[in-house]
């Protein structure tokens, strides 16, 4: 027979474990305080027991069995927890407050014997009562037996309500720790029904489907809020994908058209018998290199998305001699289009980074600085350490900038601006730039330029900025 469900769940299970542990934890106890109370008790009644023997054989030795007997009906008179029996040698009661010794004769005994037994009696009501006594028996110098006793049935009687109080408060523990891990149960079945709802909904394909977060801080609202974090991240990866997907084939389609027309043309020509068709496949090799940069553009802002924030196969060099590198390559482009490009860069700025990715992205800005700049222009690099410590690569141009609202989506992948459409290129510049700085664990800004240039600004500014090495940080 299958349980309940809020009977299977783990909270009732671990209430059900800690009940059984405190159980057996109390009963010890129990156990050991009515154990360590019942000998004190028959350990104090001993005690009292042998104090009267003794006191009653010194007053049997001095004065003989007279003064003895005189001293037991006086005792017995007066009452108390205490029981006599003077007996002769055939045991035939002489005086006491009991007719017979609870203790079984033993032929040739000499020496004292403790025994503990049951009284009889009768109470005020007429009911029969068994209560617990101990005593001793020895026999005197004469020949007299004298037995005395000591009842414990009150003690006994309390250690009796004392058990049961314990055993009645454990029984309370026990129904209100069941009924506690019921309630407690039932909360936490319907918190977790609230996260699996959450994810049967995301596994049927609703990306939508969000975690109730009660804010009362415990760990099921820390549960729901790194569930609610995973799923806008799905969701955004998700849309990327799909973006992407959309982007790449909308940029795809124009060159492969292209490719397409071209062999074409080639093949119709050769065919012909006109000419060779070199130049159309020459045309067509272009095309299809630009598309395999494309997807190498792509695999690589992949991989390093993927090293998550670690700076793949890092090493250390100064960035300066990277950074004067680019500038010299990228100088006679920047003349052949009419413009005035410089830089200016400081020595010493050691970085632990990839130097492969690092100059492709800051090849990436330099080449769009250059790209998008009209004519007569001005592009300026720059590198240098600020007061932070942090390592800084900018691009500073006169070109037409970028509206402050498009520069958080410019960075995107596959995404150009309408004045860009004319340029080519496939929108993945920026992406890798982003890609490489966030796996160095920097950022990027981008900013405006110097300001309003023949119409156009006021230009931009973007700003690699990534933490320096660890040795450059304690040299």
């Amino acid at each position: 027979m299958r349980l309940p469900s809020l009977l299977r769940r783990t909270p009732f299970r671990l209430t059900l474990l800690f009940l059984a542990l405190f159980v057996t934890a109390a009963g010890s106890v129990l156990a050991w305080v009515y154990i360590a109370s019942a000998a004190e008790a028959r350990a104090r009644a001993e005690a009292d027991v042998r104090s009267e023997v003794g006191v009653l054989a010194s007053l049997y030795r001095a004065r003989g069995v007279d003064a003895l007997n005189q001293a037991l009906v006086e005792r017995s008179i007066r009452g108390g927890p205490y029981l006599y029996l003077l007996m002769d040698a055939q045991r035939k009661a002489i005086t006491g407050n009991v007719s017979e010794s609870p203790i079984e004769p033993t032929e040739g005994r000499t020496v004292a014997q403790w025994s503990s037994f049951r009284l009889t009696d009768t109470d005020q009501e007429g009911r029969v009562r068994r209560r617990q006594a101990m005593g001793v028996e020895m026999q005197l110098s004469g020949g007299e037996i004298l037995f005395v006793g000591q009842d414990i049935g009150d003690t006994e009687a309390y250690l009796g309500r004392l058990t049961q109080a314990l055993w009645a408060a454990m029984l309370m523990v026990l129904v209100l720790g069941a009924g506690g891990g019921l309630l407690v149960s039932r909360n936490v079945e319907r918190a977790m029904g609230r996260l699996n709802r959450v994810v049967h909904a995301v596994q049927n394909g609703d990306l939508k489907a969000r975690a109730e977060v009660r804010r009362s801080g415990d760990e099921l609202d820390e549960l729901g809020a790194g569930l609610n974090q995973m799923l806008d991240r799905l969701e955004a990866s998700m849309a990327s994908i799909r973006h992407a997907g959309d982007a790449i084939a909308h940029d795809l389609r124009s060159p492969l058209t292209r490719m397409r027309a071209k062999m074409e043309v080639a093949l119709i020509d050769a065919e012909a018998g006109r000419i060779d068709g070199a130049d159309a496949l020459q045309v067509a090799l272009d095309e299809a290199d630009a598309l395999l940069k494309t997807f190498n553009t792509v695999l690589a802002i992949a991989r390093l998305q993927s090293a998550a924030g670690r700076t793949p196969d890092p090493v250390l060099f100064d960035a300066a001699d990277l950074a004067a590198d680019l500038a010299e390559l990228y100088e006679p482009a920047a003349e052949d289009k009419g413009m005035e490009f410089s830089a200016e860069i400081e020595r010493g700025l050691m970085i632990e980074a990839n130097r492969p990715f690092l100059a492709q992205a800051l090849a990436n800005l330099i080449d769009n600085a250059i790209k998008y700049t009209p004519e007569g222009g001005a592009v300026k690099l720059r590198a240098r350490r600020r007061s932070s410590g942090e390592i800084e690569f900018s691009l500073t141009d006169t070109g037409p900038g970028v509206p402050a609202e498009d520069r958080e989506r410019v960075v995107q992948r596959f995404v150009r601006l309408d004045n860009s459409r004319t340029e080519p290129g496939s929108g993945l510049g920026l992406s890798l730039v982003t890609a490489v700085v966030e796996a160095h664990a920097g950022r990027l800004t981008l900013d405006e330029g110097p300001g309003a240039y023949d119409g156009y600004g006021p230009g931009l500014r973007v700003a690699m900025v990534l933490p320096p090495a660890l040795a450059a940080e304690t040299a």
